[in-house]
């Protein structure tokens, strides 16, 4: 069975709607860069809702002298869209997963292969984890209070098995957390 990732950077009050600049692709430090090129190597899937879909796809498709390595993962990588309005994802091994989306994630963790990774996505995320989908999540936090924006989870929820599994804090005031839900 396949493990479903949701990974997200996020603020020190908990937001993960990227409403100012304190996010920059290009601009990671050095141990960021690893830990997100030791993650990719694991996976070979990404699941997005279409509002991020559309913007990474405006931003990484076709990037060119990428020192990050997310371009060339995500042009490689199976890309999985919730969506029921696109219909051309225009983007090289995009599949879009419709109405019946619960039903065909479930299907993708059935399956062997390498991890399944959520990011940005805030809905999707919200029904992943209300759905009980999700098995880790990854939090590259910043050294940032944004004051406003979505929160990582919904309203309500209540998750009382994680658990820490591994934790990092960088030069740079970034931190990364790595909970297991048990």
């Amino acid at each position: 069975m396949r493990k479903l990732a949701v990974t997200q950077n996020i603020t020190m009050d908990g937001r993960i709607d990227m409403l100012g600049d304190w996010f920059v692709a290009q601009d990671q430090d050095d141990e960021l860069l690893a830990e997100n090129a030791r993650q990719r190597d694991s996976a070979d899937a990404v699941l997005l809702g279409r509002g991020t879909f559309e913007s990474m796809r405006g931003y990484w498709r076709d990037l060119v002298d990428d020192s990050t390595g997310v371009s060339d993962y995500l042009n490689r990588v199976d890309k999985y869209v919730v969506s029921s309005t696109l219909t051309q994802p225009a983007w090289r091994g995009t599949t879009v997963l419709g109405d019946d989306w619960l039903d065909s994630v479930r299907e993708l963790k059935a399956n062997t292969g390498g991890d399944i990774v959520c990011t940005g996505s805030v809905s999707l995320t919200h029904a992943l984890f209300e759905a009980g989908l999700v098995d880790e999540i990854r939090l590259f936090r910043y050294p940032v209070v944004q004051g406003e924006g979505r929160y990582l989870f919904p309203d309500d929820l209540s998750i009382r098995d994680a658990r820490v599994a591994e934790a990092a804090a960088w030069p740079s005031g970034t931190g990364y957390e790595r909970w297991t839900m048990s």
